[in-house]
């Protein structure tokens, strides 16, 4: 297990770096650069723990935490968000202390007695609360629905430091540990992917809470979330970037997302790309096969794209399977605002067109052609439709 590392003279990460972790969220996330379990502890007058980490090291966490205190010198346990990743070792460090106050929101109660029971001594809190932790308060700010009922930020002043939980991290399981220590190109990817995959069904909603944070002029030198790096270096650039994103983010660039059989769907998107180029050079154009690729990067590159494009061959009377999936993740992500269109190759049977636009119309992107299909194979009739349907495409894209 890494060394705890300290973030100043008195808070002090105490976390577990996990760079074997290659699936989140049971398998729906891949994170093939792994992901941390950031803990804090801050000592004052009062010693103060900010969340636990995953329960399968909360053994072998909770023996190097007692390297580094006693744990009946801990005073109170702050627990942020109570999802699993963050409270997983919250059963067997209370078996150490089991007087501890646990300070949490009304819903962060409900979800630990729904994971662990435990008649715990909770201290429910709500945006501006504060505890008085001896030369310093450690100040509670709600961020409901970001990404769960339960989850609140922790403030302090003075040190200037936000423990923001979920918000602003990222799965990275860097050894290095701050913001200015890692691979700066993989540190911007997982951060734009922890955003599109996890958080943009709740846009709005973060919206307002950065305008209401930032209505509370904090003061921040260092952001310390609960997954990857600690931002010390510059740490509003990753706020500036969430300001972007929570609002409509569009790129320059068009996804054509496609799932193929025998070829003929993956040869309309090539001849679709071509017209779109065609028309639009200046766009950026990115194809993948949904069968082959993570759908969590496609939906990554596809929260970046200004339009994209959905195709399937039929198969018994429906699409392929990795469509079908890319389709329900792209629904739960809740896009709005791109222009799509779908496409797809037949044999006996083109209903996957016609399942294709309805699954789009149940989305809030704007579908902006009816869609092209193709029977059998592409011959140099059906090559020249498919690459006329990209460049009328092409101009809908703003």
């Amino acid at each position: 297990m890494k060394k705890f590392v300290d973030i100043n003279s008195s808070v002090k990460w105490v976390g577990v770096v996990d760079q074997d972790m290659k699936k989140f969220h049971g398998e729906e996330l891949s994170i093939p650069s792994g992901t941390t379990y950031n803990s804090y502890l801050i000592r004052d007058e009062k010693t103060v723990l900010v969340d636990t980490v995953i329960h399968a090291f909360s053994e072998e966490w909770l023996e190097h935490l007692k390297r580094e205190i006693d744990l009946k010198e801990i005073d109170c346990i702050v627990m942020n968000h109570s999802e699993p990743d963050h409270s997983g070792a919250l059963v067997q460090l209370m078996k150490e202390i089991p007087d501890t106050p646990i300070y949490c929101t009304e819903m962060g109660r409900e979800i630990i007695e729904a994971y662990y029971g435990g008649d715990y001594k909770y201290n429910i809190v709500k945006t501006g609360d504060k505890i008085d932790i001896g030369s310093r308060e450690l100040i509670f700010v709600e961020m409901k629905m970001l990404h769960w009922p339960d989850s609140m930020m922790s403030y302090l002043p003075g040190d200037n430091i936000l423990f923001s939980n979920d918000a602003f991290g990222q799965h990275y399981g860097a050894n290095g540990l701050f913001n200015d220590m890692v691979d700066q190109s993989v540190l911007e990817y997982e951060c734009l992917k922890y955003y599109a995959c996890i958080l943009t069904p709740f846009s709005k909603i973060l919206k307002m809470k950065l305008e209401e944070v930032g209505g509370l002029n904090l003061a921040i030198d260092t952001i310390c979330p609960s997954h990857g790096v600690i931002w010390r270096d510059n740490p509003m650039q990753i706020v500036e970037k969430y300001s972007r994103w929570c609002d409509d983010y569009m790129e320059d660039r068009v996804v054509i997302a496609y799932d193929t059989m025998w070829h003929s769907t993956k040869k309309m998107a090539e001849s679709i790309a071509d017209g779109i180029r065609e028309v639009r050079p200046d766009l950026e154009l990115l194809l993948f096969n949904s069968a082959k690729n993570s759908e969590n990067d496609i939906i990554t590159e596809m929260f970046r794209s200004s339009a994209i494009l959905f195709g399937s061959s039929t198969i018994n009377n429906g699409i392929l399977p990795s469509m079908a999936a890319l389709l329900e993740g792209v629904r739960g992500v809740n896009f709005q605002k791109k222009v799509v269109a779908a496409f797809g190759s037949y044999g006996w049977n083109g209903r996957s067109l016609l399942l294709l636009n309805e699954e789009l119309g149940k989305t809030r992107m704007q579908v902006v052609k009816e869609g092209i299909k193709v029977k059998w194979n592409l011959d140099d009739e059906t090559r020249e439709q498919c690459m006329d349907f990209g460049r009328e495409f092409a101009k809908e894209i703003k």
